[in-house]
């Protein structure tokens, strides 16, 4: 079992133009792990040529011959050069005498970032010249020998977190970009959260940790899904959008307790916060509810959390999806800061505005409002014209800004029909302040509470923008959203019915009469959870009955049963009650580190159009190499330069 030492922080900062963010960075990845057992340090020299990391000597060292390994990370006047490796840096004094005449050129001429071995004795730093910021800042390294292992070439962008650099560029070369410090920490924290995840999961509950296959067949419903050639005519593979199915026939051959770090794939384009190919906390456990799911996930999140984050306190908060809808238009819910919708159709129900008047005579028509924070102070006329603009653009939907200031609605051609003794009903049903912006919107009840849903986020951007702070970085706002329905009507074809998640959820016991006479009312024993706004896990109690799953399937979405037949059939062989959760641990490293993307958490990610920017992935391949695949690629007419590329291609070994 593992758990934090007290190590002393590696790194917190090596000079002005490295910054904070580094100092906070290196600072976080001396938090390394002890074997409880024996209470022993990691031991990180161990099977190689050094006999210390760059990050661990201190004044205690003194007067030690050791051995670094690492990159140059720069040089000064050629007398001194920092050595970098991924646990930290150290100064090195570059010999002067003529007697260590090759040592000093070695390391003068070997450009920066080359990978040097040097061996000298710890000596402290003169007096005036340490590095209190640094944690080998009271030492430096009094070189004898040195070895260039490899010099480096000019590089497309120094490998400094503060040198800006384009994330095509970064992806093109992510060999170095991993080598930033903030690379570094995100995939060791990754590594840590995962390691911790394990040892909960394993050690502490009797999970046992299962690989399931990815070459699989293609599943009903969902994401769509990679195809895979096989050698047989006409038949395909398919990469699994997740394990769903393979952890409910684990349940039904008595694993009992299953997880896995599963690698799961979805053919969904270009999005910004997913990729083709990403990792999931899967878990699924026999004879549970969905209380049982949910405080195993707040242990484990809680068991995992790294120690330089505010601490993860439990039980979660839980909200309804309808309630999630009506309160934050969304559901996923920010809940780290207000704004929340309100109904008021009430107070306009004799209003003179027309368009308010139109949607309180429509059925499910509301009136619905936000009220915005010193609205009225950080939002100008151009804020305003971008969110009504917004509204029509991407609800053609209207919206109302409302000012308590009075003379900010002179311009406003409806604000003279509110009376006054609904804008001060409107104050106090909204809590409203002086300088606050009151948004209304009126219509159909989920349209008008997604539009300020979106408007609400908005909003909280361009408040950011200009310096006011909503949404602590460093608070972690966790939230299960439940009730979820189980069906909802297709987009292609209103009068059709697919799973608001997958087939394979089981709906409400309240609700299960529904299913035969009013399936669009029946409620899923569904899950999601949201942090910050973004949902970071989802889950279900399954259907282990085979009848049940049959009739949904066949009748309620019309499914091809035969796709499933080995799920059906195994259900009906004494399947246990079971559930289950995935968790996205890209999306939660993203959010815990505070990376802009998720592909600043992943070693190798592929482009926002799905491509690998590094190796060119994916590729064209002849035509010969096709056929055994019964392949034939029909090319677009504008495609000859691909077709001719394959003509004149190199051979692998030439």
């Amino acid at each position: 079992m593992y758990f934090p030492c007290g190590l002393s922080l590696l790194y917190r900062g090596l000079s002005r133009s490295i910054g904070k963010t580094t100092q906070r960075i290196w600072g976080c990845l001396s938090r390394s792990l002890v074997l409880s057992s024996q209470r022993r340090f990691p031991e990180f020299n161990s099977f190689v040529a050094r006999t210390n990391t760059c990050g661990e000597l201190r004044s205690s060292h003194l007067g030690q011959e050791v051995t670094l390994c690492g990159w140059i990370q720069y040089r000064r006047q050629n007398t001194f050069l920092v050595l970098r490796d991924c646990h930290g840096l150290v100064q090195v004094v570059i010999p002067q005498d003529e007697s260590a005449a090759s040592v000093m050129k070695i390391l003068c001429d070997a450009p920066v970032e080359s990978v040097v071995q040097v061996s000298g004795t710890v000596v402290s730093r003169p007096p005036g010249q340490e590095n209190p910021k640094m944690p080998t800042g009271e030492i430096e390294i009094k070189v004898k020998t040195a070895e260039l292992l490899n010099p480096c070439k000019k590089l497309p962008f120094e490998i400094k977190d503060f040198v800006k650099k384009t994330e095509a560029l970064r992806l093109q070369y992510r060999y170095l970009d991993l080598r930033s410090f903030q690379m570094q920490y995100n995939l060791r924290l990754r590594s840590q959260m995962v390691m911790k995840m394990r040892e909960y999961l394993c050690n502490l509950h009797g999970f046992v940790d299962i690989e399931t296959p990815t070459l699989f067949k293609k599943t009903p419903g969902g994401a769509k899904e990679f195809v895979v050639a096989s050698r047989e005519p006409g038949k395909f593979y398919s990469l699994p959008q997740s394990p769903q199915q393979f952890k409910q026939l684990l349940m039904v051959g008595g694993l009992d307790r299953y997880f896995q770090v599963a690698r799961c794939y979805r053919d969904e384009g270009s999005r910004p916060d997913r990729q083709p190919e990403f990792t999931q906390i899967d878990i699924e456990m026999s004879f549970v509810d969905q209380t049982g799911i949910q405080s195993l996930i707040e242990g484990l999140l809680q068991y995992s959390w790294p120690n330089d984050k505010n601490a993860v306190m439990v039980p979660f908060p839980s909200m309804t999806f309808s309630e999630a809808l009506a309160t934050y238009g969304t559901d996923k819910p920010d809940t780290r800061f207000g704004m929340k919708i309100v109904d008021i159709s009430d107070v306009f129900r004799n209003t003179e505005i027309g368009f308010l008047q139109d949607a309180l005579r429509k059925p499910q028509g509301t009136i619905k409002a936000i009220c915005i924070p010193e609205g009225a102070k950080y939002l100008k006329r151009k804020g305003i014209e971008f969110i009504r603009n917004f509204a029509v653009e991407h609800f053609n939907q209207e919206v109302l800004p409302v000012f308590l200031e009075g003379s900010r609605n002179q311009n406003s051609p409806v604000a003279k029909f509110i009376m006054e003794e609904q804008r001060l009903e409107l104050i106090r049903l909204m809590e409203s302040q002086e300088e606050d912006v009151i948004l209304l919107t009126a219509g159909e009840h989920k349209k008008a509470c997604s539009l300020l849903g979106k408007l609400r986020l908005e909003c909280a951007d361009l408040l950011e923008a200009r310096g006011v702070v909503l949404r602590d970085p460093a608070l972690f706002s966790f939230l299960w959203v439940v009730d979820f329905p189980l069906f909802l009507p297709k987009e292609e074809d209103p009068t059709e019915l697919e799973s608001a998640h997958h087939p394979f959820t089981a709906p409400h016991p309240s609700d299960v009469h529904f299913l035969y006479t009013e399936p669009e009312k029946v409620r899923s024993q569904h899950y999601d959870l949201v942090l910050n706004g973004s949902e970071i896990g989802g889950g279900s109690i399954r259907i282990h009955n085979a009848e049940l799953q049959y009739y949904i399937l066949a009748t309620l979405l019309k499914e091809d049963v035969k796709l499933l037949s080995h799920l059906l059939q195994a259900l009906d062989c004494g399947a246990p009650p079971h559930g289950g959760i995935a968790l996205g641990l890209d999306r939660l490293i993203c959010i815990v580190t505070g990376a802009p993307s998720i592909r600043d958490v992943i070693a190798f990610p592929k482009s926002f159009r799905g491509h690998d920017l590094m190796s060119n992935a994916p590729d064209y391949i002849p035509p010969e190499e096709l056929k055994p695949y019964h392949i034939q690629v029909s090319w677009p007419a504008d495609s000859e330069t691909a077709k001719s590329s394959l003509n004149h291609r190199p051979h692998p070994e030439s």
